[in-house]
Parts: structure tokens; sequence; C-alpha cells
């Protein structure tokens, strides 16, 4: 956790990075992938806080291990769709997301498969005012915090409801003593973020 003599990463913040899969829609069970459209379930309230982030002036970007291409399950054309229409639905709250960047690679076969830092680099690629100081990755797995941690950047750990609970990778608990702070949702996330 973060002492009490730390700055409050929240005065500087800029840029929020989501992993996606339990954070802004139902993940699927363990060795299960979203591989279409109409599996990806978007979590209770998630486009209200993502319109309450670009509304606060925030950058919001998705960092996401998709694993299933690597398995043939889906193609990164497949992932680009969800996307596509994910900003799609967003739009109708006056939301958006301003990047997406995932790891289409199988274990230790690349540098962008979280926890490595590829996909922070391809995001500072696009966006070079990126900073680690002023960024927070919020994520429900241990590979998302560990990530953050890598790059010395602040973390949230989302805990997620009960049925998120029981899809969530083994060891994944790791990832709340990681982190800076521990919630329930990635509304509680917003709200914490912008209480600043």
């Amino acid at each position: 956790m973060t002492g009490s003599t730390a700055p409050d990463f929240r005065t500087t913040l800029r840029t929020v990075f989501l992993d996606r899969d339990g954070v802004i829609n139902r993940k699927m069970p363990e060795g299960k992938y979203v591989t279409r459209w109409e599996e990806f379930a978007l979590l209770p309230g998630v486009p209200e806080a993502m319109a309450r982030l670009n509304h606060a002036g925030l950058r919001v970007l998705v960092l996401s291990n998709q694993r299933g291409v690597s398995l043939g399950l889906y193609t990164t054309a497949d992932v680009d769709a969800i996307h596509t229409q994910l900003n799609r639905v967003l739009a109708t709250y006056g939301a958006k997301i301003d990047g997406f960047y995932f790891c289409p690679h199988d274990k230790q076969s690349c540098d962008c498969r979280k926890p490595l830092p590829g996909l922070f680099e391809q995001a500072k690629a696009q966006f070079a005012e990126i900073s680690v100081n002023t960024s927070v990755m919020i994520g429900d797995s241990a590979s998302d915090i560990e990530f953050a941690r890598n790059l010395s950047m602040p973390a949230i750990f989302l805990e997620g409801d009960a049925e998120a609970q029981a899809h969530r990778k083994p060891g994944s608990e790791k990832g709340a003593t990681l982190a800076n702070l521990a919630l329930a949702t990635l509304p509680d996330a917003v709200d914490y973020l912008l209480a600043r």
C-alpha cells in the first residue's frame, strides 16, 4: 500500500491504463476466451465510468493479453472488431477509449505479454507524452499489477463480484497485495481517481 508520506499519484494523473477482460467486460471462465462481440458482456457501470474519465480530461487506454489469437481461437481482426464495436457502444454514453493495445502471442514468446512492458512502449510510441509518473494501471490479475510495478507505475487491483472471483486465474489474489489499492469495480476505481 502507498505510505502516508508518499505523494498522491492522483494529483498528476493524465493516463489511465485498463486491462480488458474482468475490468471492462465479464471475464470468461479460465481457459475460455471472448472470441466475438456477442460474447462480450460489459460490466455494470463501466460506460458511465469511462465517460467520467473522459470528461475529466484523462486519456483512457486498454492493454490486454489476447493469447487466444496464438491458440487459433480468433484473429487479430476479430479483436479489432470487438474494440470497434465497444467504442460504438461507449459513444452512446458520451465515452470512448483512446487506444487499444493487445498482445496476440503465446506465453514467453514476446516482450508485449503483460507483465512485460511492450504494450506500454506501443502506447508511448503513439502518445509520446505518456509517462509512468502520470499514469495508473487498473487490472484484475497479478500480471496487470506486476506490469505496473515493473514500470514503477501506481496500480489498482479490482476484486470484482463473486462471479468474477470464480473466473479469476489461479494466483490472481497476489495482485491485491502488490497494488497500491484494491477496490471492487471499475466505477469504484473511477470514484477514487476523481476524488482528487
